[in-house]
């Protein structure tokens, strides 16, 4: 279909959701997300590429995360529907604008299942099998490593296919143990060998100079790990007080994670033994296949070792089971932006799961896991493609401001037309880490898309795709130019070099605000704004009749009476 559903429509397949998840268990899907095969690998591959300054690149990587996170926050309370993250550059700039942020968001999101799966198989080759040790040469999965790999991604998707409850009581139980493995690992490589020497030797803090550090965020499985945050907002329809819960999700599991991947990064920095290093000549130079489980054996730490092979297949499982549920939401949000069949808006009215949307996902992740077999190389394609889904938050924030300034906003921060922009500078700059030729390489991935857009899209009469075209030029604009930059920049961020190191940055920072403030301007009054302004004072004005009917109840009356 070429236009928005109409507002009942879309309020028919949105009742059968369930809303059933409060603040602890969406803070557990945000801190699951972000716990999974990141936790496993990305200690080892930070340090690789920037050595012990990786610590300050989980700081600068958790502060964008959370910058943006705020943007993102005030859309998700604004309008909590299934796959949130994919509706909000449609609901400020049509069809084309919020198309390509929809289909950079669920590249993002989508490859990350076949990853975990990956990171689970990848540690399992560690063990001291000869049929365990055939999964992984190395470099990627083995043919037999793709089959198990394959079992696992099955397992994430019947884990979703019963019902919305199922997820929410097994994702709980499973981020309690993903949080608690992670501090026992950290705290105890600590206790057995703390060696600060590792980072006064072997080039020092910083071996491979500041720009490596923030290579690090970009490409080491940073930006992966805090993309965890929007799996809350995606799952914004079964969110019992989305105003309240939402906001506090995002914030609390970005948060959480900081500390606990700080903690990982410090003892892995100081667990490696001199022996290793002085062999391996330098940080890059380590070539552990499963690296804290590979310490914990160092140390003799033989207990450790074994629950880290457990949890390499829980810690992802939990991820990959939570990424399952909310692309299948995403696939929903995109079906009600008119860019796929109305099979994938279907949602099963006894389960409350969108179970066509969840058969499309399983099928894509197929295809990921047979063209990109190892972790790092799908790392580095999620985390670029996560920072093009970025820009769309600060952009659509500030614009659903100046066109629906009287829209209910249970989140509103005074400060946002100044972290906005912020945000915007700091994901333009994430990009450009990211390193040419990668950045050109996910920006032909967007490019990929196109037809999809194309199909639904030009048939419609000139003079009702116009206003699409025109508000969503700033993006490919955006896009195309940020590309050239990355080639033509530093040497360091694999450019050519004709922007002069220094420059490149100002020149990155210049160009985001110049994006921001076109973006905001080219905002417009769009069909599906008018249809979602609709549905969100339908649900204000049923609040305001929930509230009335609440009137002369004790407290507790009224919590059940809401419940």
């Amino acid at each position: 279909m070429s236009t928005p559903k109409t507002s009942s429509a879309e309020q028919g397949s949105h009742s059968n959701y369930r809303r059933s998840l409060g603040t602890i268990a969406l803070t557990a899907t945000g801190l699951g997300s972000i716990i999974g095969s990141g936790w496993l690998f990305g200690a080892e591959r930070a340090a690789a590429i920037a050595g012990p300054a990786a610590i300050l690149a989980w700081v600068i990587g958790a502060v964008v995360a959370l910058t943006i996170a705020l943007t993102y926050s005030e859309l998700g309370a604004m309008f909590p529907k299934a796959g949130g993250m994919v509706r909000y550059g449609q609901y400020s700039h049509g069809s084309l604008a919020g198309y390509l942020a929809a289909w950079a968001n669920w590249i993002a999101i989508v490859s990350v299942i076949p990853g975990e799966a990956t990171a689970s198989v990848q540690y399992m080759s560690s063990w001291d099998f000869g049929w365990a040790q055939g999964l992984y040469d190395g470099k990627e999965l083995t043919g037999s490593g793709v089959a198990c790999a394959s079992v696992l991604l099955i397992f994430y998707f019947f884990l979703n296919w019963f019902a919305i409850t199922l997820f929410a009581k097994t994702n709980t139980a499973i981020t309690v143990f993903k949080v608690v493995v992670p501090i026992m690992t950290a705290g105890a490589l600590m206790l057995a060998h703390f060696d600060t020497s590792n980072v006064k030797q072997f080039g020092g803090f910083a071996p491979n100079g500041w720009s490596a550090v923030f290579t690090a965020v970009a490409l080491s499985g940073i930006v992966w790990a805090y993309n965890g945050f929007q799996s809350p907002l995606n799952m914004a329809a079964e969110a019992r007080n989305p105003g309240k819960s939402l906001p506090k999700a995002v914030i609390l599991s970005i948060v959480i994670a900081l500390v606990i991947y700080l903690a990982l990064q410090v003892a892995f920095l100081m667990g490696v033994p001199h022996g290793d290093l002085t062999k391996a000549g330098s940080w890059a130079g380590l070539g552990f296949n499963s690296p804290l489980a590979d310490l914990s054996l160092a140390w003799g730490l033989n207990w450790l070792a074994m629950l880290l092979y457990a949890d390499a297949f829980i810690s992802p499982s939990g991820t990959g089971m939570i990424y399952a549920a909310t692309t299948s939401r995403m696939i929903h949000g995109v079906q009600e932006n008119g860019h796929l069949p109305g099979i994938f808006g279907r949602v099963d009215k006894k389960t409350g799961v969108p179970r066509p949307a969840l058969v499309l996902n399983l099928i894509i992740a197929f295809l990921f896991l047979a063209v990109f077999r190892g972790w790092g190389s799908l790392a580095e394609i999620v985390s670029i493609a996560t920072v093009i889904s970025y820009i769309t938050g600060p952009v659509a924030v500030m614009s659903l401001r100046r066109l629906s300034p009287d829209l209910k906003r249970p989140v509103q921060l005074r400060a946002m037309p100044v972290i906005a922009p912020i945000a915007m500078v700091f994901g333009s700059l994430v990009l450009y880490w990211g390193r040419w030729p990668l950045t050109g390489k996910v920006i032909l991935i967007m490019a990929v898309g196109l037809p999809v857009w194309a199909w639904y899209e030009l048939r419609k009469p000139w003079a009702e795709l116009k206003p699409h075209l025109k508000a969503g030029a700033w993006m490919v604009a955006y896009l195309l130019v940020m590309a050239a930059v990355s080639y033509c920049g530093g040497t360091e961020f694999g450019g050519r070099g004709f922007i002069p190191q220094g420059v490149d940055l100002a020149v990155v920072v210049v160009l985001a605000l110049a994006f921001y403030y076109w973006g905001v301007r080219s905002s417009w009054r769009n069909p599906s704004l008018v249809v979602a302004e609709a549905e969100a004072r339908a649900a204000a004005e049923r609040d305001e009749v929930t509230d009335g009917g609440d009137e002369g109840r004790d407290p507790a009356e009224k919590v059940e009476a809401r419940v």
